[in-house]
């Protein structure tokens, strides 16, 4: 098992859209940064580089290469899920929490959580996104920004033992190791 945490955090400024777990969500500020500046997926993301050992979010999508420029995270998780599958990892899981002051994302999250698992070709019930404020403190608290931490469990494929597979879960095709 390979265990992997990341985090993100992003200035909130007007004249962009606010978008969290690849969802648009009505606010009167967005996030800046060089994509779609989503913190929930980018901090998924470098959860699940790190934890096969593949560097960051940076490495692989550097905010000076123009093409990123205004990407949406979630394209970009679809990537992500190309190099586990190369790598021959399997996400168990995943667990992340989206720290705002404002605004109150409950009803968003059975969305954002479909589409964290859509991106990875994985089941919903092994992602969960979950918010929280900071009483106030902090720039968060602020209303300055917005930051999100995630951490996930990736299984090699490799050290499964055949009789270890699980039944009904795909490892997105690396080759005999999910039957």
């Amino acid at each position: 098992m390979r265990v992997g945490m990341g985090y993100d955090v992003h200035k909130l400024t007007t004249d962009r859209e606010l978008i969290l777990g690849g969802v648009t969500i009505p606010y009167e500020k967005g996030l800046l940064g060089h994509s779609d500046a989503d913190v929930l997926v980018h901090a998924v993301m470098d959860a699940l580089l790190g934890a096969a050992a593949l560097g960051d979010i940076g490495k692989h999508f550097p905010d000076t290469d123009p093409k990123y420029k205004g990407i949406s995270s979630i394209t970009l998780l679809k990537h992500v899920a190309q190099l586990l599958e190369e790598n021959h990892y399997m996400i168990e899981n995943i667990d992340a929490t989206i720290i705002a002051q404002r605004p109150k994302l409950l009803p968003y999250m059975s969305q954002m959580v479909r589409n964290i698992a859509d991106a990875l070709g994985i089941e919903v019930n092994q992602v969960n996104v979950k918010a929280t404020t900071e009483e106030g403190l902090g720039f968060t608290g602020a209303g300055e920004g917005i930051s999100s931490q995630a951490v996930c469990l990736l299984i090699p494929m490799f050290d499964l033992a055949e009789d270890d597979r699980i039944p009904g879960r795909s490892c997105q095709g690396c080759g005999g190791c999910c039957k």
